[in-house]
């Protein structure tokens, strides 16, 4: 299921499956069938139905939602070999630790945001009639060592626009991870009808606005004293690119 697709369930049993799955990320059918009161029959049929139109799909015995997002890519660079592929549920508390990694070392405070919220929901992908979330992820050996994460809200006059976070952690910078994720961040933004993304980044991080700068990205706007870090303000950078 792409990120914009309609969602249309045509059973109300089967619109509450998907929305309890939706929510907690991965959860297992008899628990989803015991707290919605389905009986088993209907329930399987159900599922099924959901599996076949690409809504939900089951891992390890385990319900998650589809999101349709490409497949994995691996590169070379130097003696680093890395994948970037669409995230899984499973990637959640590895995403979480490298975007606290950067932001201890560079303020990033639209990341530190994200990081709680998917820690908090435990929930990692959402595509919901309020709200989608997607995430991709680079890995070296299956180890998470950057992200890119697209969040957009269902709503007609904001449709059109995308938040995107990024970032690499330390230790494996210099290599063109960063710019292969949001390549692929943007990429994919553009092909689900997104037409405008942006961030907003503190003016203390130099080293996030040059590679912004340096991918085509612009400067908006910036509130000033926006910020207040280890006792002193700083403005906000709002960027942008057009797709």
């Amino acid at each position: 299921m792409a990120l914009r697709d309609t969602l249309e369930f045509g059973h109300a049993d089967r619109k509450a499956i998907y929305e309890y799955v939706e929510r907690h990320g991965t959860v297992s059918p008899a628990e989803v069938q015991d707290r919605l009161g389905i009986d088993p029959g209907g329930f399987r049929h159900h599922v099924a139905i959901l599996k076949r139109d690409g809504q939900l799909e089951e891992t390890d015995s385990e319900l998650h939602v589809t999101i349709d997002a490409g497949a994995e890519e691996e590169y070379a660079a130097g003696e680093v070999s890395f994948h970037i592929r669409p995230a899984r549920q499973e990637d959640l508390a590895g995403i979480v630790g490298a975007i606290r990694q950067v932001a201890e070392e560079k303020t990033y405070i639209e990341g530190e945001s994200v990081a709680d919220e998917i820690d908090h929901e435990q929930a990692l992908l959402r595509h919901n009639e309020l709200e989608s979330r997607m995430f991709f992820v680079a890995t070296v050996e299956d180890e998470v060592v950057g992200w890119v994460h697209l969040y957009a809200p269902e709503l007609e006059k904001l449709g059109h626009t995308a938040e995107l976070t990024v970032g690499v952690v330390e230790g494996y910078r210099g290599h063109g991870i960063g710019s292969h994720l949001l390549a692929r961040g943007l990429e994919w933004a553009g092909s689900n009808g997104y037409e405008k993304v942006y961030q907003s980044v503190p003016s203390s991080n130099e080293e996030a606005i040059a590679f912004l700068e340096a991918h085509d990205w612009e400067t908006e706007a910036v509130r000033e004293d926006h910020y207040k870090l280890n006792g002193h303000y700083v403005d906000e950078v709002m960027m942008a690119i057009e797709l």
